[in-house]
Order: C-alpha cells, then structure tokens, then sequence
C-alpha cells in the first residue's frame, strides 16, 4: 500500500526515521565517548542501512521479486563461503542457496539496471553482516545500531520530505511505512546485532535462506498462495541446509 503512494524512496525513508525515532531515545548512545575505530564502522552501516533496501525495492520494481531476492542472497552466500574453509559450511551454503532458488524460482531478464541494482543489494547484504558484526564486538549493548540508524536517518531526511510534501499521502499510507519501519528495520537491526556476538558470520549468511521460507509461509497463509512441487523441495532444502550448519556449529 505504500510503495504506490510513496515509492521506494519513501518507504525507505520512513523506515529509517521510524528506526532513529524508537533507538536513539531508547538507548541513548554516548556518541561523543566514541573513538575513530568505532566510528567508521558506524558510518559504514548507516549507509548500507540505506543501500541495502533501496537497491533492493528498485530491483523488485524493474525485474520481479523471484530474480531480485535471488540475486540479493548472493551476498550472504559469499560471506558464508569467503569466511569458512570447512566443507560442511560450504556444502551447507551451497544447498541453501539452491532452496532459495527453488522457492524463489527467478526468471531470466534483460534489465541489466535492475540486475546491477540487485547485486548492489547483495553487496549491501554482505557488508551489513560484516559490519553488524564489527559494530557488535566494538561498542557495548546496541549504541551503534542505535547511533548508524540515527546517521542513515540524517541523511534521508531532505529526501522523505520532498517526497511527502510532493506525493502527499494519507494517513493510512503513513501508518503501513511506520509499521514496515518497527518490523522490517527497528527488530531485524537489534536482533541480527545481538546474533552476530556470538554467531560466526559463515553461520549467519547461511541461517539467512530461510527469509524466502517465511516469506513462502506468509504468502501461502495470508495470501492463499498455492505451494508446488519444486517450493516444497527449496523449503526442505533451506530447512535441511540451517539445521545441518546449526549441528557442524555444536
């Protein structure tokens, strides 16, 4: 509902005002206690906090959410197979990336534009778990989360504000971007910074796949979305693939 309104540059900003306006009051980041070796990670993930999402709603927009979701795991994927030498973990990542393909089931494309917006979604991915990861071992609690969504919100600003003075839209449309900001923005940031403490990041760039099953089990249930043969096979693919990398973690 509210892609129409305001396109993916609105729901983008929304979502990381809607971040900065719940975690800054709430934590209280000690910003000015932070050294330059905290900074620049910081820096780097409001930015990606931005790059990731946008890239990826503009490549929907152009080539379909099956290839756009696709090639958005990549990211994930290389991170899981670049920060590993087990075989296992490899073998683990390399079947989650084939569920992930089962369920999304992509469709080739001549949109070069949104394939390169895709990958830069991917790349986006990949360098929001490494430095998730980095903000997570150098500042204590979320006050760099915190502090990176109140930086990509900055910069956001004069952009939410053209599009809401140009496209007006109503209080429904507001109301759907500022839940989407509390689900998809306010409890991933948290929750992914906390996992990764204590959580390799080959482990959660496989762990990763499983977006696509939930997003599969939502549409079959909300949307009665029928599942087929080849959906039912990526998602036993993706489930299979999580818990034998949760067992080589034990």
């Amino acid at each position: 509902m509210a892609f129409p309104a305001v396109g993916p540059v609105g729901v983008v900003a929304v979502r990381q005002l809607v971040a900065a306006a719940v975690l800054l009051p709430l934590v209280r980041p000690r910003i000015r206690d932070f050294t330059l070796s905290q900074w620049w990670p910081i820096l780097l993930l409001a930015f990606v906090f931005g790059t990731m999402n946008l890239s990826l709603y503009a490549a929907i927009e152009r080539i379909g959410l099956g290839l756009a979701v696709t090639l958005e795991f990549l990211g994930p994927l290389a991170v899981a197979l670049a920060t590993t030498r087990n075989k296992g973990s490899m073998f683990c990542a390399a079947i989650a990336g084939a569920g992930v393909v089962a369920i999304t089931q992509p469709e080739a494309s001549t949109d070069y534009a949104g394939i390169g917006l895709a990958l830069i979604a991917a790349s986006s991915w990949a360098a929001y778990i490494l430095l998730n990861r980095t903000v997570g071992n150098r500042i204590p609690g979320v006050q760099g989360t915190a502090t990176a969504t109140g930086v990509s919100a900055a910069l956001f600003l004069p952009i939410g504000l053209t599009v809401f003075i140009t496209q007006r839209p109503d209080a429904a449309t507001v109301l759907c971007a500022i839940v989407a900001g509390l689900l998809a923005s306010v409890v991933p940031y948290i929750a992914d910074l906390v996992a990764l403490r204590s959580v390799p990041a080959h482990l959660f760039g496989v762990l990763m796949s499983i977006n696509p099953v939930f997003a599969a089990a939502i549409g079959a249930i909300a949307l009665n979305e029928e599942l087929g043969a080849v959906e039912w096979a990526g998602i036993v693919l993706i489930v299979g693939a999580n818990a034998f990398a949760l067992r080589l973690r034990r």
